[in-house]
């Protein structure tokens, strides 16, 4: 979930227990995940990745000056839709209800832990297509060795 068009806000990849909150980048229109309590930074999450919501998810109507609504769900399974248009949305979340939410209709505030990562398969190395990055860092890097926590990064322009 690195879609949020967002081009100079540091991103991390999310990891099991994450404790996530819904929120509006400065500078964006967009909505997406951060780790509670670092409003500024960017949680990355991969299709297949499972949350747990603390309360029943509440999005925004479509139309925008109706009420929002709540779905009665609280788990819920990241994906990405629309892939063939460029120019929309593709983050949302699948619920077990099969009804499908894009990201940046969630209400912000809602907090969710990341209970389950997608499997890996065997021999993958590549988290997802764009590389993290600090503001300011040059793109060539090298990776935070075993055991070294992955600071966080700043997407690189998003066309």
């Amino acid at each position: 979930m690195c879609d949020y068009s967002l081009q100079h806000v540091a991103t991390r990849s999310a990891k099991v227990g994450d404790q996530l909150v819904t929120t509006k980048f400065n500078n964006s229109i967009t909505r997406g995940f951060a780790e509670v309590g670092v409003p500024g930074v960017a949680v990355c999450i991969l299709p297949g990745t499972e949350l747990a919501f603390d309360r029943d998810v509440e999005c925004d109507h479509a139309l925008g000056f109706f009420p929002s609504r709540k779905l009665r769900e609280r788990v819920a399974r990241f994906r990405q839709i629309n892939m063939d248009n460029p120019y929309e949305h593709h983050d949302a979340l699948e619920f077990p209800s099969g009804q499908v939410v894009l990201l940046t209709r969630l209400c912000e505030g809602q907090t969710a832990t990341v209970l389950q990562l997608p499997a890996k398969p065997e021999g993958a190395t590549a988290e997802h297509e764009h590389e993290h990055h600090h503001p300011g860092e040059q793109a060539q890097r090298s990776e935070p060795s075993e055991g070294e926590a992955e600071p966080p990064r700043q997407n690189p322009a998003i066309v």
